[in-house]
């Protein structure tokens, strides 16, 4: 296959400075050249995940971004606290490219070994994604289906892989249902879809009743809304009749995890025949693995002693389980990607468009149905 690749291209730079700044840019590099094993993916898609933020604006307040450079060359900047500036010590002054994942055409190859490629449409999670063209390993490269798009197969990695290792991490533990929250979101969605294809009781805590809605209209039994004045009585009720002792919290902040626990606790203490100041025996585990609420996790020492609190992310799930494992759960990906783990949009954006202020300020806000996506090539 004969394309053109051109001698540089743009990538999306983050830079934090010595001077207690953050800077978004973009920068014209040098096209990489794939190495032995190696393949050249013209990138032709990557959302903006909220795991990319951490990244991408390194704790900067979006509301205090400053708009500078010209339409297809815009320069963005954010003041950094000293408190951020010290915490960010490692990244000063190196120049880094977000994007955890994304998709697009493989144009070039490093060695005969990885020439099976050329051409075909894969899905890469590697890092650096939101640039035009990137380099990674031949072995790192998801296939898609011919009917797949590289817009259906750009988010195949964090969500579809987290989803599914929630599951995973709820059997390995010897929990049997689950309580999830933000499950409204495209995560939350393949969520609801995998416990209904698998059986397994799911508990849903949303934050409006338009939430509540949508995840009832693709099949979700228990949905509990946080904005409702009887949230404590519904997740108390559907924890109940779920038998649920394991949640995953997107939220993170505030008294959330501490009422889930309470509702866990409520229903194995109502069955003790003997009173015990201990409370049950019956382990609840909360794992946080994400931080829409960045105030202090409260919690309120309701629910007895057998209990957890930590914290849960994929890279560290997937170093757990086995090669043949991580196989298994990327192929039933990527047979699922316009279905089950099917992602939606809210907007599409070029590299400079990411960089305007409307857009900055829609995915920086890390609200449910305002997932963006960037295409490079655009």
């Amino acid at each position: 296959m004969a394309t053109e690749i051109p001698a540089l291209s743009l990538q999306l730079h983050s830079l934090v400075k010595a001077e207690g700044t953050l800077e978004l840019s973009l920068r014209d590099v040098a096209t990489p050249v794939p190495q032995p094993n190696e393949v050249l993916v013209r990138v032709e898609a990557a959302p903006i995940n909220p795991s990319d933020l951490g990244l991408l604006l390194a704790g900067a307040d979006p509301e205090a971004a400053s708009f500078g450079g010209s339409p297809d060359r815009p320069v963005v900047t954010f003041p950094l606290s000293p408190r951020a500036l010290e915490a960010l010590a490692g990244r000063v002054g190196d120049s880094m490219v977000a994007g955890n994942e994304g998709a697009g055409v493989v144009v070039a190859t490093g060695s005969d070994e990885a020439a099976a490629l050329l051409g075909k449409t894969v899905a890469v999670a590697g890092g650096a994604m939101y640039a035009q063209y990137r380099s990674v390993p031949a072995s790192s490269c998801l296939v898609l289906p011919d009917s797949t798009s590289t817009r259906d197969g750009a988010a195949s990695f964090v969500n579809p892989m987290t989803a599914l290792g929630m599951i995973w991490t709820m059997r390995d533990e010897g929990h049997t249902a689950l309580v999830h929250t933000a499950a409204a979101s495209n995560l939350g969605q393949m969520l609801v879809k995998l416990c209904l294809e698998e059986g397994i009781a799911l508990v849903n805590v949303v934050r409006s009743p338009d939430q509540r809605q949508l995840l009832r209209s693709i099949g979700a039994l228990h949905v509990c809304d946080s904005s409702s004045s009887s949230f404590i009585d519904d997740l108390v009720a559907a924890i109940g009749a779920t038998g649920a002792t394991l949640a995953f919290d997107a939220v993170g902040g505030g008294t959330l995890a501490s009422q889930i626990l309470t509702a866990m606790e409520m229903t194995p203490s109502a069955s003790l025949k003997v009173y015990s100041r201990y409370g049950s025996t019956t382990h609840k585990q909360v794992y946080i693995y994400g931080g829409l609420d960045t105030s202090p996790t409260t919690l309120s020492r309701n629910f007895g002693f057998a209990w957890g609190v930590g914290g849960w992310l994929l890279t560290p799930f997937l170093q757990k389980i086995s090669p043949g494992e991580f196989v298994a759960l990327r192929q039933r990906v990527a047979e699922g990607l316009t279905t089950t783990f099917k992602s939606t949009y809210t907007r599409e954006v070029s590299l400079a468009e990411a960089l305007e202020p409307a857009s900055l300020a829609g995915y920086s806000k890390r609200a449910t149905g305002e997932k963006y996506l960037i295409v490079p090539t655009r």
